[in-house]
């Protein structure tokens, strides 16, 4: 249900792209672990556009990196496996076909089972003007 939502979104963003101005996207923090490959950055109504990207972390990668974003963070898991930590909540098993889903601000991390990288496919509703994602302090 929650992937037929997803790819519902997706597909009503793609049609919505070119009546919308489009925006940069602000690469990952330097100290992150996390390569993102940008698909689509749209403009929504008031303060606000979303980011489609592909989010790489290597295998075996301890840790990707604290970071928060300005937005909220929804990422459906493509290939690999490994562990989403977020401040205050269990810590969450990713492999394909997971959905995840994080609140703005919250420093959250992620770490790579060896063996075969981790690909997400992110979508950030983030505030305009405010970078993807930012470091954030160590625990």
């Amino acid at each position: 249900m929650l992937k037929g939502t997803i790819l519902c979104f997706s597909i009503a963003l793609a049609g919505m792209s070119a009546a919308n101005a489009q925006t940069a996207m602000a690469p990952a923090p330097a100290a992150s672990a996390i390569k993102r490959t940008p698909l689509r950055d749209v403009d929504l109504q008031g303060n606000y556009h979303v980011v489609e990207a592909i989010a790489e972390i290597a295998a075996g990668t301890a840790s990707a990196g604290r970071h928060t974003h300005p937005g909220y963070d929804v990422s459906y898991v493509l290939e690999g496996e490994g562990t989403l930590i977020v401040d205050g909540k269990p810590d969450q098993a990713l492999k394909p076909g997971i959905v995840i889903q994080v609140p703005p601000n919250v420093p959250h991390d992620v770490k790579v089972a060896p063996g075969k990288p981790l690909k997400l496919l992110g979508i950030y509703i983030v505030e305009k003007g405010k970078p993807v994602a930012s470091p954030a302090p160590l625990k």
